[in-house]
């Protein structure tokens, strides 16, 4: 989630100087995450006051099938670590991984290249760990919030019965009007993009602005210092263009049981196709919350009673399923 950059008045001029660094290759958010990462858990957020004594975390760095070395952590990085925290302490085991080009993760920073091939990497990515003996007995279930959202359909739709059922929050399944460019300059950026894939040239509004409702919440979201925060690359906005145009095409083939949960405020990513995918998903089992006056970030960047709320809808719709799935 990108932001404005703010002062911090509590760090020193060698952390300013590490966090105001060029991101694009990954040692620098390697670096800016390991030496910022005590003051991101420090925040006054109510998702970084869940204790989690007792909750086992774990880190790793995986060099996939593409050579690219990836960040996978049962929590993750700052407000997916809240999350994580939250939900685990409601014993739910939470993996998460950095997408190529993101977060510590190898790859030039905010790039996707193309989306079918991200997609592929967090297959791969989750086949393994579905394939520990640890947790190969258990429930498993899809969680994507915003892209992640776009990101978890995708993996459905290639492996329509290898989970459970899915958790998407906000999903990306189609961005909102007013977030994209207008008609005429989106058909010159594809133009331009097929020779300058990488430049960042696509305008964009600030999305801690648009995005996190509570205002204190929303100053916090610059603590997210390795997030990428310039312009969208043209690649990347246009993977993203196009593969919220293929999810809106196939609504009809969502068949898992679905949790979709969205603000009627969103104007990130579009709540109405949110309802769309609701009506048309060929699931018999779907729900769908939406939460009157809230953004996008439902999770991090709404007043703490609303994001309680959605934690008790996450959790209660879990519990439920888990059981019905250790039933059979």
């Amino acid at each position: 989630m990108a932001s404005r950059p703010v002062k911090f008045p509590e760090i020193d001029d060698e952390l300013r100087k590490i966090i105001g660094a060029n991101m694009d290759e990954v040692p620098a958010r390697r670096v800016a995450r390991e030496a910022f990462k005590d003051i991101q858990l420090g925040v006054d957020h109510i998702l970084f006051k869940t204790p989690c004594d007792g909750l086992k975390m774990k880190e790793s760095y995986e060099v996939n099938s593409r050579g690219l070395e990836i960040f996978t952590k049962n929590t993750c990085t700052f407000f997916v670590e809240g999350i994580a925290r939250k939900l685990a302490s409601s014993g739910y085991g939470f993996f998460a991984m950095d997408y190529p080009g993101y977060g510590l993760s190898e790859g030039l920073h905010g790039y996707i290249p193309s989306f079918d091939r991200l997609v592929d990497d967090v297959m791969e990515h989750y086949s393994k760990v579905k394939e520990n003996p640890e947790f190969s007995s258990l429930p498993s279930f899809l969680f994507g919030e915003s892209l992640g959202g776009a990101v978890a359909l995708k993996v459905h739709l290639k492996q329509p019965n290898a989970w459970n059922g899915a958790i998407l929050v906000a999903p990306m399944c189609k961005i909102a009007d007013d977030m994209t460019p207008p008609w005429l300059l989106t058909q010159m950026l594809i133009g331009v993009a097929n020779f300058l894939p990488k430049h960042k040239l696509v305008p964009q509004k600030d999305l801690a602005q648009a995005a996190f409702r509570d205002p204190k919440h929303r100053n916090l979201a610059a603590y997210n210092v390795i997030a990428y925060k310039d312009k969208p690359r043209l690649k990347t906005a246009l993977e993203m263009l196009r593969t919220t145009q293929e999810i809106e095409r196939r609504l009809e083939q969502v068949s898992l049981p679905l949790l979709i949960l969205h603000g009627e405020a969103d104007i990130v990513t579009d709540p109405s196709v949110s309802k769309s995918l609701y009506e048309k998903a060929c699931s018999s089992d779907k729900k769908l919350k939406l939460y009157k006056d809230a953004f996008h970030a439902l999770l991090e960047g709404e007043p703490d009673e609303v994001i309680l709320q959605v934690f008790n809808d996450i959790i209660s719709w879990l519990d439920e399923h888990s059981r019905e799935t250790n039933s059979c």
